[in-house]
């Protein structure tokens, strides 16, 4: 079998991908925010930089500590239950869904702009298939289009930034003046600033894609995306948002809100730089439709390790591309740009409430790994009273956008559930066969044989998903940590079979108090049979890697305790383990 060679982002590299949505926002977020805060706008868009600030903390606490694949599923996944874990996941990927499509429409609505004989549904397909193909190819190959596309949007910006100062330099501040002394329409500056903050928030989507493919960057490289993603935002979002305030009339913000810095260049630079604006935003948010297909990837193939979804998914190509996921994904946004019929205001609902969601989500997981697992080691770590403070903020801007915009939220619901229920059914397939089988047998004893068939189908296919087997490795654990970590299986796994490993040093002598406790155990659940191994040697990678290979039991299907401080091994280094003590 040939091994596949993942190549390993850089940091402009993987800033880029990550980088390219979160930037995207400059490109609407000035405008949205106006609409709500007027001339406070800047404000709301520097509080929101001040919660990107909190959140790299958080971040980088949890990541560094659990630095694999998945994002908010990951943590809760190490930290509470698959269930919780699998709620955070969904909304990810609703959030990626709505980001992908939403991106490539806006992208087209400002290609239309200067070629105005396009089919927007049409382009927006087109631009959904060259980046499914894309991501196919290998990540390699989608971070050098990122690349190139993040140089060429920062330039951009920068290049507006400049001219508009240079205008205002020239012009004066008479423009700033008569806004700034407009009455707020908003019912006051405080409700104007929540308002705007609320709706500026929307500038930092993209913030939590860099922890879906960690495992694809290089050591080191996690935490300087999340720096670089704070320093462009909170710079570039709030000085466009006051440049726009201090030379465009805030009357007219909302006759050009779908491409207000387009307008912005038009003032200040002439036709040229609105031009360049323009193509800039297709490359850009054509970019943010990358980051959908490169962040999901590596979040749905997390899933399908932990069985959450088919092994399908898992088939991958010669560049180590899940291609299956890449295409479902595809059809899945196809799909909704025809459902809604292009409706950009019903998908930004539910782009809007996923990404708070997440992002609140993945503060709840920094508390519990604060509190569950205290000991397992971590490069930085963020105050209890920060990570508060950033959830509690994230709290308001969804219930400031449910004020905003209470249809969107109907519309967000109307695609939450249906993914919750899909995602409940998978969890809970083993006990739905064992109730259908148990149905066909009670209401259809007169088609006997029909009934035999379908159970026999329906047996083999439970017997098959309680076939896998689990481990965990215990440190000589008294009964009452066993105990949980079999309640933990119980209700996390569909599983009959569970090997209790403990590696003892060279010549150590076996642990009597831990059989007699594991026998006590195996009566107590009868419905997993517990094999307890003992072995000689040290605990670590190696001894994972090889009864990984010796048993074919997949690392993530093998489980410890929180390790502590003087553990000799990274978490990562364990490829994969699962935490659940």
């Amino acid at each position: 079998m040939i091994k596949v060679l993942h190549k390993k982002l850089n940091e402009l590299e993987a800033t880029a991908i990550c980088g390219n949505d979160i930037s995207s926002s400059c490109l609407y977020v000035s405008a949205l925010t106006i609409m709500y805060a007027g001339q406070y706008a800047w404000i709301s868009l520097l509080f929101v930089a001040v919660v990107l600030f909190l959140f790299r903390k958080i971040y980088g606490e949890v990541v560094g500590a659990i630095p694999l694949n998945g994002g908010a599923y990951n943590v809760l996944l190490n930290t509470s239950s698959k269930k919780l874990a699998s709620v955070a996941a969904t909304l990810t990927v609703l959030s990626y869904m709505a980001t992908a499509v939403i991106s490539a429409s806006e992208g087209m609505h400002y290609l239309h702009g200067i070629l105005p004989g396009i089919d927007i549904t049409i382009t927006t397909v087109i631009v959904l298939l060259a980046f499914t193909g894309l991501a196919i190819l290998g990540i390699g190959e989608s971070a050098f289009v990122a690349v190139i596309i993040f140089v060429i949007h920062l330039a951009t910006l920068s290049l507006l930034v400049i001219v508009s100062s240079w205008f205002l330099f020239n012009h004066g501040l008479e423009t700033f003046h008569i806004n700034w002394n407009l009455p707020v329409t908003s019912g006051g500056i405080v409700n104007a600033l929540f308002l705007g903050f609320s709706a500026a928030m929307l500038g930092i989507s993209g913030f939590e894609s860099s922890s879906n493919f960690v495992e694809e960057q290089r050591q080191g490289v996690f935490p300087k995306t999340l720096r670089n993603m704070w320093a462009i935002v909170s710079f570039f979002n709030p000085m466009i948002a006051l440049l726009l305030i201090c030379i465009i009339p805030l009357a007219e913000v909302g006759e050009h809100k779908e491409s207000l810095l387009a307008f912005l260049g038009q003032t200040t630079g002439g036709s040229w730089l609105a031009y360049l604006i323009s193509i800039d935003a297709v490359l850009v948010l054509c970019g943010a439709v990358l980051t959908s297909f490169v962040g999901v990837s590596g979040l749905l193939n997390r899933m399908t390790l932990d069985r959450i979804l088919p092994n399908f998914f898992l088939k991958q190509n010669k560049r180590g591309s899940n291609y299956r996921i890449i295409i479902s994904f595809l059809i899945l946004c196809v799909s909704v740009l025809f459902v809604t019929g292009g409706d950009l205001i019903a998908l930004a609902g539910v782009y809007t409430f996923s990404f708070l969601a997440v992002m609140g989500l993945f503060g709840i997981g920094n508390l519990l790994l604060k509190f569950k697992r205290k000991k397992l080691p971590r490069p930085e770590k963020a105050r209890g009273i920060t990570v508060v403070t950033a959830v509690i903020l994230v709290i308001v801007a969804f219930v400031g956008n449910v004020q905003l915009n209470v249809d969107s939220f109907y519309t967000f619901i109307k695609y939450l559930i249906p993914s919750l229920v899909f995602i409940g059914i998978m969890l809970g397939r083993s006990f739905l066969i064992q109730v259908l089988i148990d149905a066909l047998e009670y209401f259809y004893k007169p088609m006997r044989k029909m009934v035999i068939f379908s159970n026999r189908y329906l047996m083999k296919m439970n017997l098959k998903i309680n076939s896998q087997e689990f481990v965990f490795f215990t440190k000589g654990d008294d009964v009452a940590i066993l105990n949980k970590v079999m309640q933990y299986v119980q209700n996390n796994e569909s599983t009959k079979k569970l090997k209790i490993v403990n590696v003892k040093r060279q010549g150590g002598e076996s642990n009597e108090s831990l059989i007699i406790d594991l026998k006590v155990l195996d009566r107590a659940y009868p419905e997993i049979a517990i094999e307890f191994i003992e072995l000689e040697g040290v605990f670590g990678p190696e001894i994972i890697d090889e009864l990984s290979k010796k048993w074919n039991i997949p690392k993530n299907f093998m489980f410890i305790g929180s390790p502590g401080d003087r553990f000799s091994y990274k978490v990562a280094e364990l490829g994969g383990v699962r935490l659940i003590m």
